[in-house]
């Protein structure tokens, strides 16, 4: 069974950092583009940043300049380090990855079960 584990979530002041890390746990898998979503309190599900297996990077406007998403493509992980959080940042992380397990294969969507990020002074 396929497992995204995410980590690195908790309580920030305004202001400040915290970098979240998501790990493929099938290692027989490749892994396609990766993504981290996050949902508030309330709202739907958004997506907040996504890095190609090529190293290339979008992001939502809402968090461009504060936000950095990388990965590992040996490690099978992805992060996104957090950076000026403020308080509409709150939200539930979602770490998301395409896998594949042949090249021109289907490729499949998975998701982690989340890590709670909470700003507040």
């Amino acid at each position: 069974q396929v497992h995204l584990v995410e980590s690195g979530g908790g309580l920030v002041q305004p202001g400040g950092s915290l970098t979240l890390s998501c790990v493929v746990s099938e290692t027989a898998l490749r892994v396609n583009g990766m993504a981290w979503y996050r949902q508030a309190a309330g709202k739907q599900r958004e997506l907040v940043a996504v890095i190609t297996s090529g190293g290339s990077a979008s992001y939502a406007d809402s968090v461009k300049g504060r936000f950095t998403i990388s990965r590992d493509n040996a490690k099978k992980m992805a992060y996104l380090q957090m950076n000026s959080l403020n308080v509409d940042d709150t939200a539930v992380y979602y770490c998301n990855a395409g896998l594949y397990a042949r090249s021109g294969g289907p490729v499949s969507d998975y998701w982690g079960q989340g890590t709670q990020v909470t700003v507040s002074s």
